[in-house]
């Protein structure tokens, strides 16, 4: 599948919202889509689409797209990667990442950082196979909440 990756707008990120469930299935991960990461951090929030939306007059929508911004310390940070239902097992998590990594390293980045809750195995396997170190960090959103941090330096 040929796609086309490109900086998210905030119509992007509500479409995405719209269709949630095509995304994230059962789990309701709305509220983590602030607007303003978008607004303020532009070049590193992703969409994909397909390569030939709008030569037959479809538009695809979004197949897939991750929510990021670089920090002060130079980390490239996900907050959120995706691909639609219809997309997944195509690589496209992958191509959003290498965009991402491009995009971050422009803006000084030196290494990356995820996160995710315990329970999320396909996250978990995912980063791995994408050659991040994966650690679970006790209390990490604040008393009770775990969560696995992945890192991975930028060469």
């Amino acid at each position: 599948m040929a796609v086309r990756i490109t900086p998210a707008t905030v119509t992007d990120i509500r479409q995405v919202v719209a269709d949630h469930s095509r995304y994230w299935g059962e789990r309701d991960l709305r509220s983590l889509h602030l607007l303003a990461l978008v607004q303020e951090f532009g070049e590193t929030c992703l969409v994909a689409r397909s390569a030939d939306e709008g030569d037959d007059g479809d538009d695809g929508g979004v197949l897939g797209y991750l929510i990021g911004f670089v920090t002060p310390d130079r980390t490239g940070y996900v907050h959120l990667v995706a691909t639609r239902d219809d997309a997944r097992g195509t690589g496209l998590g992958r191509e959003l990442y290498a965009a991402f990594t491009e995009a971050a390293r422009r803006q000084g980045a030196v290494r990356l950082k995820a996160i995710t809750s315990t329970g999320n195995a396909g996250s978990v396997a995912f980063h791995r196979s994408l050659g991040f170190e994966v650690r679970t960090e006790e209390d990490y959103n604040g008393p009770g909440e775990t969560r696995v941090v992945f890192r991975r330096a930028l060469s």
